[in-house]
């Protein structure tokens, strides 16, 4: 009689039920060959706030989320699911920030089957954002280029919204909290009283916080990529007594010796981990005329991720959670992160040019790699490569 081997086995496990690998599939081809075209023809700021609106109306249904999630989504607790920071994560996959600005569409992600979600950047008021356009594909990098300006509400309005909706208990939120981009917050101290005062009104609400002192894209630079204004500001964040824990949003253009000196203020502080990493500033490489504005998402970002996330977990890997972000288009991308140091893995870019069933693809595929290196769970592999 023929034997099983633990591969066969969770091979076995990712393909049942067998209907829901094959609405993947389909869903998955026919994103590339008609949705994927179609959507490409229109302009992406157009095709962004699009589906956020479609996303809100669909999210209404609960007959919608079940079929959503029975069509795309892929859970196996047993070997994806880790507790973090006290939190619970099904599995390690989830929503970077960028995608849903005004944190509107938590049931819409929880349906999908991602892990976490990451809303924001908020900032303490209102922000228009930079002039449009917002976004600019680059197909034959698989990037988009960025210029939003942290456009959103602004915390008052997002958190009253948030408070009152019914938001999926099973999925942690994480808030990405930046300062107001407007000439109001161009001082470092006026800036640093702009994010303390959005943290301050976000209470418990999230489950998670996410600082970010890295957009590029922002009126007056990223002064808290420097090593004593970062202390500053972090100062003032303890004093805060957070009840979520804290993450930091790094930078993606720094040299390590450089990054390590902000990770070096990071430890010193009540801060649980660091999200790695922001948008590629670096344009060199990519045929771009002086009139598109913006940073790099997606692949062009994929290696200097890797490198600082296999860095971090070297020398810090016993201080700092890591989640991981930058050019994840597939299974083996997420996985590479995960032995590299990343205990959680962020994406919005894939989603883009391979469509939404990537999520539970990823999941699925991540049992599979998980057993063919003889692990038995995510965690056994975190920084197995670092």
């Amino acid at each position: 009689m023929a034997t099983i081997g633990i591969v066969d086995l969770y091979r076995i496990d990712c393909e049942v039920p067998f209907v829901s690998s094959f609405v993947r599939a389909l869903t998955g081809s026919f994103y590339q060959r008609v949705a994927k075209p179609l959507l490409f023809r229109r302009s992406p700021d157009s095709v962004h706030t699009d589906t956020v609106k479609l996303g809100e109306i669909v999210q209404k249904s609960a007959l919608l989320r079940k079929l959503i999630h029975w069509s795309w989504a892929y859970q196996n607790e047993a070997v994806l699911a880790q507790d973090i920071a006290g939190l619970h994560f099904k599995n390690p996959v989830g929503l970077s920030a960028g995608f849903d600005k005004n944190i509107q569409l938590p049931p819409l992600m929880r349906a999908i089957g991602f892990g976490f979600m990451t809303g924001g950047s908020i900032t303490n008021r209102f922000c228009a954002g930079n002039p449009r356009p917002w976004f600019h594909r680059l197909p034959k990098e698989q990037s988009l280029v960025v210029n939003a300006g942290l456009a959103n509400d602004g915390s008052r309005l997002i958190l009253q919204r948030l408070r009152n909706s019914r938001r999926p208990a099973d999925l942690p939120l994480n808030i990405s909290v930046a300062r107001t981009n407007d000439a109001k917050t161009i001082k470092d101290e006026a800036g640093i009283k702009d994010y303390l005062d959005c943290l301050k009104r976000l209470g418990d609400t999230p489950d998670m916080i996410e600082i970010n002192i890295s957009c590029p894209n922002t009126y007056g630079g990223e002064p808290f990529n420097k090593p004593a204004k970062l202390n500053r500001l972090l100062k003032g964040v303890d004093a805060l007594n957070l009840k979520p824990p804290v993450f930091i949003k790094m930078p993606s253009d720094l040299n390590w010796p450089e990054f390590q000196k902000l990770l070096d203020v990071v430890v010193k502080h009540k801060v649980v981990g660091v999200t790695i990493s922001n948008l590629q500033k670096d344009r060199r490489d990519i045929e771009l005329g002086e009139d598109i504005k913006g940073n790099l998402s997606g692949k062009p970002l994929q290696a200097a991720s890797d490198e600082l996330i296999r860095q971090t977990y070297r020398a810090y890997g016993q201080k700092l959670i890591i989640i991981g972000v930058g050019g994840v288009f597939s299974a083996e991308d997420a996985y590479r992160k995960i032995k590299f140091g990343a205990s959680l893995v962020g994406l919005i870019t894939g989603i883009i040019y391979q469509g939404p069933q990537i999520v539970g693809d990823i999941n699925c595929k991540l049992v599979e790699l998980l057993a063919s290196d003889g692990y038995k769970s995510i965690q056994d592999a975190i920084g197995s490569e670092a």
